[in-house]
């Protein structure tokens, strides 16, 4: 039987980790459209790319090659989150970057100290900073992926709405349940995202409603829609809400984005006023609209995200 949702007392930021050894689901999209879309609810967000292959920081528009510190840094050097942080030209939201060389500190970590909790480290000294942190995972279940589930408070699971989205599940499971009891007592998942749903199919649908049998009171009620705008969206380095955000998958990533600040708890347009913020220094509440497709969304629906 299903857990009861997981409650987080607030002890500055709130660590997510966007977790899914399968690739192809939807993390990296997931991690930076939600933190896109959270930084301008008026949250300070710090984005995590925890996975080698940079895709999150590509897709907010931060050139890898001209980067000096990475994650790498972070993981196998002990270098703090301050000194790596990177702008990314929008407000309240950070990122700390990663390119390949990060696939290194999965073989450097096994001789260190304290392998599977240096993020963890990293992260307490900067928690104060931000009021949201959201980790990006590589599709794999190694160190690196461990580190995110050590540091992290709560997992956003995202599974692909198609043939066989539960294979491997089972196993990311066996593994939060493994860093629960051996390394952090808190974790659980707070959500499971369905993503790439394609309405015009049946095979859709089924794979939602499987995954509600199992997850009854974690699946998030908004899906991301198989979308050509979302696919295209990191290659001019913006989020989906960025480049089209009358789109259905700006939509759809505005819901979840609600669903999930409810779940935490927090307000829909940012904590409590800070000293000397203005209201629009506070951002802009989430207004979330029926999930409607813009012209040309709708006659490319269906096409591969």
């Amino acid at each position: 039987m299903e857990r009861a949702l997981p409650h987080v007392a607030r002890r500055g930021a709130i660590v997510l980790a966007l977790a899914n050894q399968k690739g192809g689901v939807g993390k990296t999209t997931s991690a930076v459209n939600l933190s896109v879309v959270l930084a301008a609810a008026g949250y300070r967000v710090l984005l995590i790319d925890n996975d080698p292959q940079g895709n999150a920081t590509s897709s907010l528009g931060i050139e890898k090659q001209e980067l000096d510190r990475t994650m790498y840094d972070v993981l196998a050097e002990g270098a703090s989150l301050s000194g790596v942080t990177v702008e990314t030209g929008r407000d309240r939201l950070a990122l700390i970057p990663s390119t390949p060389a990060l696939a290194g500190a999965e073989v450097e970590l096994v001789n260190l100290d304290a392998r599977e909790s240096r993020l963890r480290s990293a992260i307490q000294q900067v928690r104060g900073d931000y009021d949201l942190i959201l980790i990006d995972c590589p599709p794999s279940l190694g160190l690196i992926t461990v580190n995110a589930l050590t540091a992290a408070d709560l997992v956003v699971v995202p599974i692909q709405c198609e043939f066989l989205a539960l294979e491997g599940v089972g196993q990311l499971i066996t593994t939060i349940d493994l860093v629960r009891r051996q390394l952090n007592r808190s974790l659980d998942i707070i959500g499971v995202l369905m993503t790439m749903f394609d309405g015009r199919t049946r095979l859709s649908q089924h794979v939602v409603n499987e995954v509600r049998t199992y997850f009854p009171e974690r699946i998030f009620e908004a899906v991301i829609p198989r979308s050509v705008r979302l696919a295209e969206a990191p290659s001019y380095g913006q989020s989906i809400v960025e480049y089209d955000r009358s789109s259905r998958g700006a939509k759809a990533y505005r819901s979840v984005a609600e669903e999930l600040l409810g779940r935490l708890d927090l307000p829909p347009n940012g904590v409590e006023r800070r000293d000397g913020e203005t209201d629009q220094e506070r951002g802009e509440p989430l207004l979330v609209g029926a999930p409607q497709s813009s012209s040309e969304d709708a006659s490319q629906e269906g096409a591969a995200s």
